[in-house]
């Protein structure tokens, strides 16, 4: 007999690892190009017609590369070309962002402290969120390409303060900053299929076609790659922060999100100016540490969930706190986990719930049965090195009560 629950849980790695593969895949070929593009030799004179060349060594071996602003005279034969890493880390992301948050929406999407709206609306919002995005986006850059693109940025920095306050108003603390990272990379993927591809195979057309390429399309591509550039590693921060309650489950996560995108700001201008061979910006890291310092200061307000009273549970938590054995489960998670899982953690050295999961009333343990189920029923990876001693018996308690309520 399968175990719906496992089966799910595995899934949902099997998907992460594969969007995790494939943002490796896309952000290392991003730096590496950013980097070559920087470094390139563009005092040179070449006969080849090159903007510029680079000398590289790795793995034994040497490379000569040219980059041609526009375009070589003659099409060369086995183009490669960088897109598909870009197209699956955003399928992958989005999959991963429906197995966890639209399926599991009534638990981790929506937060009726925050905004008791249905799951299916939550939905809608979140999908016509992430379109609001690159419509918005995409409409500043075409406006303004050919204006000051430091100004153009301070205004999509605006757009995106305004889209981290609003997420957190309408979502938990952890989907919030999730979907302000999955709101970014739309705009990076996006850019790349309908932008900086589709200007390149314009070019290739006419050079095929014999005809001279218009350098605008390399123009707007550059925009475009730009702007991906110093998106990347806020984007990182943010797929990552599910991981860190501090960061999440704070009153002021929209202002840290904010001051994330910051820090991505200071961090690659240092690696930019570098490659470009203009020196090395120290004072960039000093910027990115005060950054850091003030969301340290904003993570320790009171965390951002409240108490949710016994009469808000619904749905699938009312089914799993009405289901046999809920009592015994309730008891046993109290005394075994509710030390660290609690308001107010009285383990020694926890301070906050760890990930921001709270298991000290029965609301919040029925809103949390899979992940006790899988964590401690399933498997003994709860409580971390059985610290609180959890016995079998129990453990074989939570699986008949999860069992139970589900019908499995």
């Amino acid at each position: 007999m399968y175990d719906l629950a496992a089966m799910g849980s595995w899934a949902e790695f099997a998907i992460r690892w594969l969007h995790v593969i494939t943002a490796i895949a896309w952000i290392g070929s991003s730096f590496y190009f950013i980097a070559l593009d920087l470094g390139l030799h563009r005092d040179r004179n070449l006969d080849s017609g090159a903007d510029g060349e680079e000398w590289q060594v790795h793995g034994g071996g040497f490379y000569h590369i040219q980059k041609y602003l526009v375009a070589p005279s003659n099409m060369p034969d086995g183009l490669v070309w960088f897109k598909w890493e870009s197209y699956s880390t955003w399928l992958s992301g989005f999959v991963l962002l429906a197995v966890v948050y639209y399926l599991g929406a009534e638990f981790y999407l929506v937060d009726p402290a925050v905004w008791d709206i249905a799951p299916g609306w939550a939905i809608v919002i979140s999908m016509a969120s992430l379109a609001f995005g690159w419509l918005v986006y995409n409409f500043l850059c075409d406006r303004f390409v050919n204006a000051n693109q430091t100004a153009l940025m301070v205004v999509l920095f605006v757009v995106l303060v305004g889209m981290a306050y609003f997420y957190s108003s309408v979502f938990s603390g952890r989907a919030a900053l999730l979907h302000l990272g999955a709101f970014t990379a739309t705009i990076m993927s996006a850019n790349v299929f309908f932008i900086i591809i589709p200007n390149q195979k314009v070019v290739v057309a006419d050079l095929i076609a014999g005809n001279k390429p218009d350098p605008k399309y390399g123009k707007i591509a550059k925009q475009r790659s730009t702007h991906n550039n110093y998106l990347t590693l806020p984007v990182i921060f943010l797929m990552l922060s599910n991981h860190y309650p501090l960061a999440f489950a704070s009153e002021y996560n929209w202002i840290i999100a904010s001051l994330v995108f910051l820090m991505g700001v200071t961090i690659r201008h240092f690696f930019n100016t570098m490659h470009a061979r203009k020196g090395m910006p120290w004072w960039t890291w000093a910027a990115t540490t005060v950054l850091f310092i003030l969301v340290m200061w904003l993570s320790t307000a009171p965390m951002f969930r409240a108490d949710e009273p016994d009469e808000a549970a619904s749905g699938a938590a009312l089914q799993f706190a009405q289901a046999e054995g809920f009592d015994d489960v309730h008891d046993i998670v109290m005394g075994r986990c509710s030390m660290c899982h609690g308001a107010e953690p009285f383990y020694e050295g926890v301070l906050w719930p760890p990930k921001g999961v709270r298991l000290d009333n029965e609301y919040q343990i029925a809103r949390q049965a899979k992940a006790i189920y899988l964590q401690s029923g399933l498997t003994h990876a709860m409580p971390p090195a059985n610290l609180t001693y959890m016995e079998e018996e129990e453990r074989q308690k939570i699986v008949a009560w999860y069992r139970a309520a589900t019908g499995g």
